[in-house]
């Protein structure tokens, strides 16, 4: 597989969850990123997209679940999210998007 090209490639979206907004309060964004991006990637992605000062990027993945819908069974793909944490003073508005 090939690296991200572009800042629109590390980042796929923004997570908007009960959690992801009660991490807000504390100064930090969560994303879902691309599989193969690096916490490097990310913070450059997000500090280019956003005109923002991050202060650290922690990465998880979610392994994809076994799920049944209408009587078939299939297997949801393993997701990457980063959970970014702004600089003071710096922030976010998840709600206006890109």
């Amino acid at each position: 597989m090939s690296k991200p090209h572009s800042a629109y490639d590390v980042i796929v979206s923004p997570v908007i969850t009960e959690k992801s907004t009660l991490v807000s309060e504390a100064n930090q964004v969560i994303f879902n990123v691309a599989p193969r991006a690096t916490k490097k990637e990310i913070k450059d992605a997000v500090e280019t997209l956003f005109k923002v000062k991050v202060k650290a990027v922690n990465t998880l993945v979610r392994k994809g679940k076994l799920k049944t819908f209408r009587g078939h069974r299939a297997l949801q793909s393993d997701a990457k999210k980063a959970i970014v944490t702004l600089v003071e003073g710096h922030h976010i508005d998840i709600a206006t998007g890109l």
